[in-house]
């Protein structure tokens, strides 16, 4: 008895382990990364690139985007889907990144 039981749930595991997702591809761990992903959205936004920042139509960017000038002060934390707005020193939007 206890070896049909034994077999049963030696099975039962074969089984299981047919059944499972594959696995999942690894998560960017850096803004090229996720860039490379799109993970923000930036290709939604090609279009800012060389204009000026100053009319850039805030309230159409997603929550939690961010227009970053040369001299702006930023955090640290990897978000891979937040978009950032790279402003060059000409005031002209200069490239588009996730992180």
């Amino acid at each position: 008895m206890k070896r049909a039981l034994l077999t049963c749930l030696v099975a039962l595991a074969a089984c299981a382990a047919q059944d499972r997702p594959a696995p999942q591809a690894s998560a960017p761990q850096n803004a090229e990364e996720a860039t490379r992903a799109d993970l923000c959205g930036a290709t939604r936004f090609i279009g800012l690139i060389g204009v000026p920042a100053d009319q850039i139509d805030r309230t159409a960017l997603p929550a939690g985007a961010r227009v970053l000038t040369p001299d702006m002060m930023v955090t640290a934390d990897f978000r891979g889907d937040r978009l950032n707005i790279i402003v060059g020193t000409d005031g002209k939007v200069g490239s588009l990144r996730c992180f």
